[in-house]
């Protein structure tokens, strides 16, 4: 004979279903739809047939919202965040932002080693060079010099090809190509 699972009752059978309805995350909601199934009086072999979940499984879900109610309801898989703290604080971002709009300490550009050694400064540690570049990156985005000219390159010359270049493919009108149709005579397949 199977038994029915019993449930704490501080929370209506409505509420149960509202919350079921309203949760954003699938596993919560999943949940919320199983207690809601377990209020209305169903039996976890039926509910396992409808949502997928285990009989054993379903009984966890009840164990736990009987000991820990609406709190236990949670996807504790998401409760603790393992992102690492930024290296610097919002203070140094700002005057390593300020800094990177001035000239670099060595060259023409900041560079992730410059910016790793600039940290490396501020925070008393090795900051590597791939930090480095995602602060830099951060901060102006990915700086993109022009690739340099040849030494015996003409300028004068290169403005005359662009010009031309981009004349002829504007207004260059489509040519006509003829074929053979298969009675011999010649045909344009150009389009007009």
């Amino acid at each position: 004979m199977a038994r029915r699972i019993h449930l704490r009752t501080d929370i209506t059978v409505d509420e149960l279903e509202r919350r079921y309805r309203l949760a954003k995350e699938p596993h919560e909601r999943s949940w919320w739809q199983i207690l809601w199934l377990l209020s209305r009086g169903q039996l976890a072999k039926e509910i396992a047939e409808s949502t997928g979940y285990s009989r054993y499984w379903i009984g966890q879900i009840a164990k736990r919202y009987n000991a820990e109610g609406a709190d236990g309801m949670r996807n504790r898989q998401y409760t603790h965040s393992h992102r690492a703290q930024p290296l610097l604080s919002a203070e140094q971002l700002a005057e390593l932002a300020e800094a990177v709009r001035g000239p670099a300490p060595e060259g023409e550009h900041w560079l992730g080693r410059t910016v790793a050694a600039w940290m490396s400064q501020q925070l008393g540690r090795p900051v590597s060079v791939q930090v480095g570049w995602v602060y830099l990156v951060k901060l102006e985005g990915k700086r993109r010099k022009p690739r340099p000219r040849h030494v015996q390159a003409d300028p004068e010359a290169q403005e005359q090809f662009k010009k031309s270049s981009a004349h002829s493919s504007v207004t260059s009108p489509l040519r006509s190509r003829t074929r053979k149709s298969s009675s011999g005579q010649s045909t344009n397949t150009a389009s007009g």
